[in-house]
């Protein structure tokens, strides 16, 4: 099973803090500075939204160079191979990938001269799947799990609250476990002990 991210909208404060220490960590590692998380909100609650990472990952299905794939229990991407298709956007049923770019850094912000047409000037956004920005290449981006960092997920660490936390396999196994334990309390107190299954003894 897949490890995962998850939030509880109890703890969270909508405070951020995620979005820019994921920005902060991927740029350290010369990757796209966007956030791979969103907080969303609404009138009570606050949670961040990000990859679930699935198990049969329909983004990974559709890119057509194999930038996304299964890696270390997680479902990762490489920028380097993005060819800025979008179909994962397009396929994630869950709004989880992003697309960013950055302005090359050799060209000059204002490049234009008397012996060319003057550059086109950026459109007014309309959608991360629509948006064209002149000399800026999209590239998609999602939840990683910080695999590069040997300290894990920055979000997590730096929630000040600690409304999110990693999902491994060990802790699916355990929630189930005690599940069934509950079901089986609950199930105990309700029947007369001699109506649960197993529980009587014949007559001799």
């Amino acid at each position: 099973m897949n490890r995962f991210i998850i939030a509880d909208p109890k703890l969270c404060i909508g405070c951020n803090t995620c979005m820019a220490s994921c920005s902060a960590e991927h740029r350290q590692y010369g990757l796209q500075s966007l956030p791979r998380l969103q907080v969303i909100r609404n009138a009570r609650d606050s949670a961040p939204a990000m990859c679930h990472q699935c198990e049969d990952a329909p983004c990974a299905q559709v890119c057509p160079v194999n930038a996304i794939r299964h890696q270390d229990d997680a479902i990762v991407l490489n920028e380097s191979l993005c060819i800025s298709c979008k179909l994962c956007g397009i396929a994630c049923p869950f709004g989880a990938i992003g697309f960013g770019g950055s302005t090359p850094l050799a060209i000059p912000a204002d490049c234009n001269t008397s012996l060319a047409l003057p550059a086109p000037k950026a459109p007014r956004p309309l959608s991360p799947f629509l948006d064209c920005v002149p000399g800026v290449r999209a590239v998609a981006v999602k939840c990683d799990l910080c695999d590069f960092s040997p300290e894990g997920p920055a979000c997590i660490r730096t929630c000040p609250t600690q409304a999110i936390r990693l999902v491994t396999d060990r802790d699916v196994r355990n929630a189930s476990e005690q599940k069934r334990r509950n079901a089986m309390q609950a199930l105990s107190a309700e029947l007369p002990f001699a109506a649960v299954p197993g529980s009587h003894k014949e007559p001799n």
